[in-house]
């Protein structure tokens, strides 16, 4: 689990170059086929050249290659070959019928890559979930940027219809187009300088936004399923512009993965749910990356849907610590959240709302009630990071990053960067010549020092990237 646009796409290719390495034979499969494209170019800026594409007519198709990119729509058809040692699957947490079944049998190691693995099934498939780092950790890395929140003219879905839990795309399409105006005067308010996504619930309210921001003077393109390739490649690539002529995209889900332009710095989420938090952070997601070319420093969410409320607990408690099983997304995207009478939780440092246990725009932690236990500190000193324990005291810390370097990467400079590991992670503080690399014995790493070795390396792979 990767928070969205932390750069799963660099990590895993990374994964993969190691493995190339080794001799071994690689896949990587998209989730879409407008994505292969995409990822052979991210490939080649990495020095994966030597890669095919399977996919009938395209250039680059050959099968000798020991690293080939392919979509699921072909795999669906053709089948998956069987004689990769490593098969890399993007979006994981959408599921297709014979790529689980190959996932499930094959010999390979399969790798799952995933911003929301909630679906229903997934532990059944994959063995282990791993955090490569929390939202709040990419973050405070500066991989990611603050979002701040503005709650505007909600969708009244009282009384709405409801399917399985969730309002139907008829009731959302309906309620929504009663506050379309809102929508484009709030935008104009708060963000009419900013690159922006918008986010309905039908294609025919996206046409109507699009058509009323185009009537205000800002260009608005549509972005949906109909939308063809040709024209999807031309929207894109105009979009994509620092400079670009298009101030908006305006999309119900095919915005909602694998897009990749850090310079948006506005998300307008108008489309209503009750249940699914995974499409919401996916949609939240798509304007958190950070870009050097601007400047950026934070991202505007605009929320005329009413979900940042709804899901405001669960997402503070993604945003700082992820998830500890797969069956956990799974029942946070099966749980209905119901519109409440009263006002939502202000921090109260800050006074942002809404606020879960933790705010996502200060990090300041509401504590519960003090216990009436009294406890009474010692000579050890936590290493604290981000509110978070890291280690009992500064040797705990120490003996986790060695166990860490020697069990990972080359030997040879294990104790290098044991080294400059503990430094950036204690913000400066360098081990004492006392505590020999060879002495220091091996101790458990807890899940706070990996999650954060694993954000620190996020950072220096995009760097060098």
């Amino acid at each position: 689990m990767a928070p969205t646009g932390s750069g799963k796409t660099i990590l895993a290719l990374h994964i993969i170059h190691q493995t190339l390495v080794k001799g071994n034979r690689c896949l990587f499969i998209c989730d879409r086929k407008n994505l292969i494209n995409q990822t052979s170019a991210v490939a080649d800026k990495l020095g994966l050249t030597a890669h095919g594409i399977l996919q009938a007519g395209h250039w680059r198709t050959n099968r000798r290659m020991p690293f080939q990119i392919a979509s699921v729509q072909t795999l669906q058809r053709r089948g998956i070959p069987d004689d990769f040692d490593v098969v890399v699957v993007d979006e994981a947490h959408t599921q297709y019928g014979k790529i689980m079944e190959h996932i499930k049998n094959c010999r390979a190691r399969v790798i799952g890559l995933s911003a929301t693995p909630f679906s229903a099934g997934l532990g059944n498939i994959y063995t282990n979930l791993v955090n490569a780092a929390t939202m709040h950790e990419l973050t405070e890395a500066g991989i990611l940027v603050p979002m701040r929140i503005f709650s505007c003219t909600k969708v009244d879905m009282a009384g709405a219809e409801t399917r399985g839990g969730e309002w139907t795309d008829k009731a959302a399409e309906t309620r929504g187009m009663e506050i379309v105006g809102n929508v484009v005067e709030e935008w104009i308010k708060f963000a009419v300088t900013r690159k922006t996504i918008v986010f309905g619930p039908t294609i025919a309210h996206c046409r109507e936004m699009a058509s009323k921001f185009n009537e205000a003077g800002y260009r608005a393109e549509v972005f949906c399923a109909d939308t063809g390739d040709e024209e999807r490649e031309v929207i894109l690539k105009e979009f994509e512009k620092t400079d670009s002529a298009i101030r908006l995209l305006v999309s119900v889900e095919a915005l909602a993965k694998g897009f990749d332009v850090p310079d948006v710095e506005c998300v307008c989420d108008v489309r209503p749910l009750r249940k699914s938090l995974s499409t919401a952070i996916q949609m939240w997601g798509r304007g958190l990356r950070s870009c050097e070319a601007t400047g950026k420093t934070e991202c505007i969410l605009l929320d005329f849907s009413g979900n940042i409320i709804r899901f405001a607990e669960d997402f503070s408690d993604i945003f700082f610590n992820g998830l500890d099983a797969l069956d956990m997304g799974e029942k946070l995207d099966k749980a209905i959240r119901r519109d409440e009478e009263k006002e939502p939780a202000k921090c109260p440092k800050c006074g942002y709302s809404p606020c879960g246990k933790r705010c996502v725009q200060c990090g300041h932690e509401i504590k519960p009630p003090p216990s009436t236990v009294e406890v009474h500190a010692g000579q050890m000193k936590e290493i604290m990071l981000g509110g978070k324990k890291l280690a009992d005291d500064a040797r705990h810390l120490y003996e986790q990053v060695c166990t860490y370097t020697r069990g990972n990467g080359n030997p040879d400079t294990a104790s290098q960067r044991a080294y400059y590991l503990f430094r950036d992670m204690t913000g400066g503080q360098v081990p004492p010549r006392s505590w020999h690399f060879d002495q220091v014995p091996n101790t458990p790493i807890t899940r706070n020092v990996a999650n954060k070795i694993t954000a620190l390396r996020i950072a220096w792979i995009k760097r060098k990237s």
